[in-house]
């Protein structure tokens, strides 16, 4: 599937890049919803902060576009350290982890991101780093091979990850702090993008903003990205003012319906109706016949239909709901009820 679906979580190109960080907090006051989650980890950084120790290790997992990145920033602001960035697939050896962690200050952040996709042989090197703070380093080859360790300063290391289940135990189970974030709700999306529109210096109606905030799947990224395609209509074709029916306009004109949803959407959701009596049907059916990948509709496509009771998922594989019939206008015909128990013999029926 396309990377550059509009609504999707992933970060997208250097535009998403700039904006992102632009647009991004710097603070736990300056965040906006996941409050229980924010609460939770202003104790632990305020706790360590106390006892002169760097945060413990920080494991956020959850869907793409809902602010992991941004978390790790918040936190390394919070305690005035330094954020070194990296991700699993970059790091193909330990020498390129070992580069990275011989670099750190005391206190410091390491975030990597997809930390579900490190190498095997670079998270073994990564358990003495998180658990004692040494790494092992084998100088030469063969028979001149030697071992030579190597003390690390206390660091905090943040990974995060879309799909935790893919975490070995050993790593998973190194980290202090282990928090799942959850879609935004609506009235967070609303104040995130006023504060965005303001920003931007745009000039936006409260009611296309709350719109924009209805249509963005719960996550800010999709959030900021459908804010910037209404203002670029906007300006080409409302003087740069976007009111309510400017933003319903250029929605549509991007494909994107009333819950969000887009035509890949509406397609997966067709395949599980239309051509599989909406279901149960397993993943790998649906996924070949769209035409697509099953990590691509696992990872992409399912999260926020689950989210939103569209669809749902049962041993026999997944089915689509009622909301999801209404959606697409299509009559809605109840799945049969298992039989029950015949009546023992001798019963009267």
């Amino acid at each position: 599937m396309p990377r550059e679906r509009i609504i999707s979580g992933e970060q997208q190109g250097p535009e998403d890049n700039h904006y992102n960080f632009a647009l991004r907090p710097q603070s736990f006051a300056q965040y906006v919803g996941q409050e229980m989650l924010i609460r939770k980890l202003q104790i632990a950084v305020r706790a360590a902060q106390q006892r002169k120790e760097s945060v413990e290790h920080t494991l956020l997992h959850g869907p793409p576009g809902l602010g992991k990145t941004t978390l790790a920033h918040v936190i390394a602001n919070e305690v005035n350290a330094q954020v070194h960035v990296s991700n699993g697939p970059a790091l193909t050896k330990p020498a390129d982890l070992v580069g990275i962690l011989t670099k750190l200050q005391q206190g410091d952040v390491l975030f990597i991101d997809e930390v579900h996709r490190l190498p095997a042989v670079v998270e073994e090197y990564l358990y003495s780093a998180m658990e004692d703070f040494k790494v092992d380093v084998t100088i030469d080859s063969g028979m001149h091979a030697r071992t030579i360790t190597m003390p690390l300063p206390h660091f905090t290391l943040i990974g995060a990850t879309t799909r935790i289940g893919l975490l070995t135990g050993p790593l998973r189970d190194r980290f202090g702090i282990r928090e799942h974030i959850q879609f935004y709700e609506v009235e967070a999306l609303h104040q995130i993008l006023q504060a965005n529109a303001a920003s931007l210096k745009l000039t936006a109606d409260d009611k296309a903003l709350w719109e924009l905030a209805h249509r963005s799947r719960g996550t800010p990224r999709i959030a900021n990205r459908l804010l910037r395609r209404v203002r670029d209509y906007a300006a080409v074709e409302a003087k740069g003012i976007l009111t309510l029916d400017v933003t319903r306009l250029a929605l549509k004109l991007e494909g994107i319906d009333e819950r969000g949803l887009d035509e890949q959407d509406r397609q997966f959701l067709r395949t599980i109706i239309e051509i599989y009596g909406g279901g149960p049907v397993g993943i790998e059916a649906v996924a070949a016949t769209m035409g697509e990948e099953t990590e691509t509709l696992v990872d992409v496509i399912e999260p926020y239909l689950l989210q939103t009771a569209l669809v749902t998922r049962t041993r026999q594989g997944r089915r689509a709901m009622k909301l999801a019939y209404e959606h697409l206008g299509l009559k809605y015909t109840p799945p049969p009820q298992p039989e029950t128990d015949s009546p023992l013999f001798g019963e009267e029926t």
